[in-house]
């Protein structure tokens, strides 16, 4: 059992529809049929939606994801059409809300890593491969690979894990002329990305990408390269052989593991509200990123 601790109840504006309520993210249609993506503050760990929201965190990605789209325009074009709010919307969605395109997605997670942590140790330690490529032998947690690699993933419900499977069965499931599209396309944007985050003093661990296609042109879709869907690192203190410090909601993760939380994982229980204290420094953490990436200050 997993999902929501407490599942919101979704807004209602005249004009718009909505369609989904995800992770973190609200999802409408507007009458133009355009989607409307609302970024919340909502958080989740260990597949489950948390009862304490993050503040600013859903501006921040939404932010953050636009400075990205920015750097990348000349690789791939993304959804965005607009950042204006809609008609009759609340104060509140400014700065976490886009109007984007609607697309035909392409049901994979487009993974790409240039260091071997999570889930790709996991296996790696078993096989010595990741998704199905072989590796070299002595590579420990943090270790950077001799080339980053795409290790695709199969989208998961709210509350399921995502499943890592092979290039193959992403041909077999897509086609193979979309599977190599998807590859070359996450593994250019990730290259780009991790070089202007290593001039910046990060280093861009692994990003897991979505995309979808706008007619027959394939695009970037949904949020890249934030702090929820990426691992960054903080360069100067890069040392392989053990778990990285990184720019996300690790204090929410090691909080709700640790005795503090009462929280037993294996209970199948809802996870307890966040304290303050861990509020308070995952905020700073997100917000860390943001500026030590964009160089502008939060405001």
């Amino acid at each position: 059992m997993s999902g929501f601790v407490e599942k919101p109840e979704p807004l209602q504006l005249p004009g718009l529809t909505h369609l989904h309520t995800g992770k973190v993210r609200d999802l409408y249609q507007n009458e133009a049929g355009d989607l409307v993506m609302v970024a919340s503050d909502r958080i989740s760990a260990y597949d489950w939606v948390l009862p304490t929201e993050i503040p600013d965190k859903g501006r921040v990605l939404t932010q953050l994801s636009l400075w990205w789209f920015d750097q990348l325009a000349d690789l791939a074009p993304n959804h965005v059409i607009s950042t204006d709010l809609p008609d009759g919307a609340p104060a509140d969605w400014a700065g976490r809300t886009l109007i984007c395109k609607s697309l035909r997605m392409v049901p994979v997670e487009c993974v790409a890593r240039g260091y071997l942590t999570g889930s790709g140790l996991v296996e790696y330690k078993e096989s010595r491969t990741v998704c199905g490529l072989a590796l070299p032998e002595g590579l420990t947690d943090g270790s950077e690979l001799p080339a980053p690699i795409f290790t695709p993933a199969t989208k998961a419900a709210v509350g399921d894990h995502d499943e890592n499977v092979s290039y193959e069965e992403v041909a077999r499931q897509v086609g193979a002329e979309t599977a190599a599209q998807l590859r070359q396309m996450t593994l250019a944007i990730y290259s780009r990305a991790r070089d202007i985050a290593r001039d910046r003093g990060i280093v861009l661990a692994d990003t897991k990408f979505e995309f979808g296609f706008d007619g027959d042109e394939l695009i970037i879709a949904d949020e890249v390269l934030t702090p929820d869907s990426s691992r960054f690192w903080p360069a100067a203190t890069w040392e392989p052989g053990h778990a990285q410090p990184s720019y996300d909601k690790q204090y929410v993760r090691d909080w709700l593991t640790s005795p503090a939380s009462g929280w037993d994982r294996k209970a199948e229980l809802p996870p307890p509200a966040l304290p303050q204290e861990i509020v308070d420094a995952t905020r700073a953490k997100y917000l860390e990123a943001y500026e030590l990436l964009t160089g502008t200050t939060w405001s």
